[in-house]
Parts: structure tokens; C-alpha cells; sequence
């Protein structure tokens, strides 16, 4: 079975102004392209030949392991953004979050924070763990809350240079405040409830 890169749930150029369509055809278009090819490359003739890829996130390391990763991560993301997002989030995902934290705002300048902080290259997660709780976490490089048991994800910002250097150079909360306007809380929402 082939790994293909999915489709954007939306055209190049709708997530403008706050993510370019040079953006998307930089980072959708080459670097998510470039990690579904290697991968393809990496599979071929093994035992992973047919398998999808959370059975190769979960049995794999090393380069298998980075590639197939970055292929499930990049995908994830895509769908945490949407074009009419941002705003404030449906009342039954909204009322964990105040659970967790105070409020939305306080939910939103943690995550922030943390995403700001994730030092190098890497992926912020908004996750479900195994007690039930929603927490933040900082992945590095390739890595995805799917590898370890316990952590459900819900929402991720990418943090690698790659995802918003074109727009905002190294500035990565000028790049955090364009990634809330766009926040997909629909997505969110589905991932918590699995409905």
C-alpha cells in the first residue's frame, strides 16, 4: 500500500492573510510531499510495505520511524487549521478546557507559551491522557503523541522553521497569534468526543 499524500481540506490560498498560499506550497506542497516520498522510499520491499502508517509510527525508529511520523503529524495539523477558524470554541470543548484551565484565554496563552518555548524543531499538542485530563505537550523533531500510550491528541501547532519562516521569518509568536485566528476547534472537538 502506498503512502499518498492526502489532499488540504481546503485550497492553497485559503488560509490567507494569515497563512500565505507560498506557505502552504512551500510546506504542504514540498516538505509534507518530500516526507511521503522518503517514506515510500524507506518501505519498499520491507514489512512495511503494506502497512499503514500507525503500524509503522509504532514498530519503527530511526529514519522509518522520522518520516512516517512527519507524514501523520503534518496531515493532523492541515485539519487544526480551517479558514473560518479562530474564535471561540464549542461549548462542550470549551467547558473541559475551563476545567483545566480558567478560562479559553488562559488555555490559549499556555499553549502559547509552551509552543514559543519548544526549543529547536517540533510539534505543541493540546491531548487527552489516560486519567482523562487535557494537557500540553512539546514533541521534538518528529515525534507525535500516537507513540506513546496514554496521550490522545486533539490539536497541534507546527513549530518547525519551515512552517513560518515565509510569512513571519523567525518570529514564532507573531506565527502563534496567526495559528489562533485559524484554530480549528471543530477538529478539536471531534478528536475529544470521537464523534
Amino acid at each position: 500500500m502506498k503512502i499518498t499524500l492526502p489532499e488540504l481540506p481546503y485550497a492553497m490560498d485559503a488560509l490567507a492573510p494569515h497563512m500565505s498560499q507560498e506557505t502552504l506550497e512551500y510546506h504542504y506542497g514540498k516538505h509534507h510531499a518530500t516526507y511521503v516520498n522518503k517514506l515510500n522510499d524507506l518501505i519498499a520491499d520491507t514489512e512495511f510495505a503494506d502497512a499503514d502508517l500507525e503500524t509503522i509510527i509504532a514498530n519503527s525508529s530511526g529514519p522509518l520511524f522520522n518520516n512516517a511520523a512527519q507524514v501523520w503529524n503534518h496531515t493532523f495539523f492541515w485539519h487544526c487549521l480551517t479558514p473560518n477558524g479562530g474564535g471561540e470554541p464549542p461549548a462542550e470543548i470549551k467547558a473541559v478546557i475551563e476545567e483545566n484551565w480558567e478560562s479559553v484565554e488562559a488555555f490559549k496563552d499556555a499553549f502559547t507559551l509552551q509552543a514559543i518555548n519548544n526549543f529547536g524543531s517540533g510539534w505543541t499538542w493540546l491531548a487527552l491522557n489516560a486519567a482523562g485530563e487535557l494537557v500540553i505537550v512539546n514533541t521534538a523533531n518528529a515525534n507525535t503523541p500516537i507513540a506513546h500510550e496514554g496521550l490522545k491528541p486533539l490539536l497541534t501547532v507546527d513549530v518547525w522553521e519551515h512552517a513560518y519562516y515565509i510569512d513571519h521569518r523567525n518570529a514564532r509568536p507573531a506565527y502563534l497569534d496567526a495559528f489562533w485566528q485559524l484554530v480549528n476547534w471543530d477538529f478539536a472537538l471531534t478528536n475529544l468526543t470521537g464523534e
